[in-house]
């Protein structure tokens, strides 16, 4: 049970800035769904409501239990993160070509968006424990096979860019613990020198074209280069203030796919104009820097890597999407936490934000 004195604690500031990205969120994907004139898809904003009320179920749950406690039962979460996705790797739902989900009836739950909270906390427990200044091979190496088995069973799905928001949660963690730059330095000179490699023959024909097309869109502009064309198109005609609230045109007659989802900051910056892009952008980084003040004054190392673990995969996911609207980076299927269309991602997406509320709640306890 939650002392009563704990609740003086909780960051309302925070959670507040949190649920209002949420409610733009839900108002974005209501217009972008033509939710008001009908269609295959306009109860999608009922469907993002009700995950974002089971998400702060999930939320309070992870204040209930003191962060330590979580952090000595990290094993166990991140055996239950590993189970579950080999379990989909063998008996998922298959959509789109790729098997990610477990159908449970009317709601489909993605476990992958649950290995970033998983592996912050198993990371942060173990270097939590390690009291060497500067980590050892031996301890990176534990680290790295902790982070490359979600990583590779992600990967076999396929989804690359998923599991590639892992990789943000393993490097804020390492750093924090003392790892040194140049060995930073030298895992960057690998990772060039096995690029060629990686292209030819670790990366499957759609990612290769991804990559191409975001180079030179025109190429393909009615194929591979077509979101991203579109995706430009939507986020630059807004102007100053925007079209308004269900007037983009690019978003309402479906010129941009999948608008509701991967660019759900199109349909913003189209309706609301640059300056609905700024109030959004100051919630984010209003929330950025809460959580960074939270691993300030979180009283233990546990604590501070598992706030900064948590926190790293978000604002990856953040920028990467932002830059994928602007047309800065190739697209890749990575929703903008908070305000994109997905139960598990938004249910995610508050769990982690729960183990955050949790270590600056617990802050002045024993």
């Amino acid at each position: 049970m939650l002392e009563r004195r704990l609740y003086y604690h909780i960051d309302w500031l925070l959670l507040g800035a949190m649920l209002a990205l949420s409610a733009i969120g839900v108002a974005m994907i209501y217009s972008a769904t033509g939710a008001a004139a009908g269609g295959p898809n306009a109860r999608l904003y009922v469907t993002q409501i009700y995950a974002i009320v089971l998400g702060l179920v999930v939320l309070a749950a992870c204040l209930g239990v003191d962060y330590r406690t979580l952090g000595d039962n990290s094993h166990l979460i991140y055996v239950g993160v590993l189970a579950l996705l080999i379990y989909v790797m063998l008996f998922g739902t298959s959509m789109g070509g790729a098997r990610r989900w477990i159908s449970l009836g009317r709601f489909y739950l993605q476990p992958s968006e649950f290995a970033k909270a998983g592996l912050a906390l198993v990371l942060a427990k173990f270097f939590g424990e390690n009291r060497r200044t500067i980590p050892t091979a031996a301890d990176l190496a534990i680290a790295g096979g902790l982070t490359g088995l979600p990583f590779l069973l992600v990967v076999r799905q396929p989804d690359l860019g998923t599991a590639v928001t892992l990789l943000p949660v393993f490097i804020a963690i390492v750093y924090l613990a003392g790892m040194r730059m140049r060995i930073f330095a030298v895992l960057l000179v690998i990772a060039v020198v096995s690029a060629p490699i990686a292209w030819r023959f670790g990366m499957q024909d759609y990612q290769r074209e991804r990559i191409s097309t975001f180079l030179d869109p025109s190429q393909d502009a009615r194929g591979a280069g077509y979101q991203q064309i579109q995706a430009r198109i939507t986020a630059g005609s807004g102007g100053v203030w925007g079209k308004g609230f269900g007037k983009g045109t690019q978003g309402q007659l479906r010129f941009l796919p999948v608008a509701y989802n991967d660019f759900i900051f199109s349909v913003l910056a189209e309706e609301k104009g640059f300056v609905g892009v700024l109030v959004v952008l100051a919630l984010y980084l209003f929330v950025i820097q809460r959580a960074l003040e939270t691993a300030r004054l979180a009283k233990d190392r546990l604590g501070t890597y598992l706030v900064l673990g948590v926190l790293s995969s978000f604002v990856f996911q953040v920028v990467y999407n932002i830059a994928m609207s602007a047309g800065l980076a190739p697209v890749k299927g990575l929703t903008l936490p908070l305000m994109s269309y997905g139960g598990s991602s938004m249910i995610a997406t508050l769990a982690g934000f729960g183990l955050i509320l949790n270590v600056r709640m617990r802050r002045f306890t024993n």
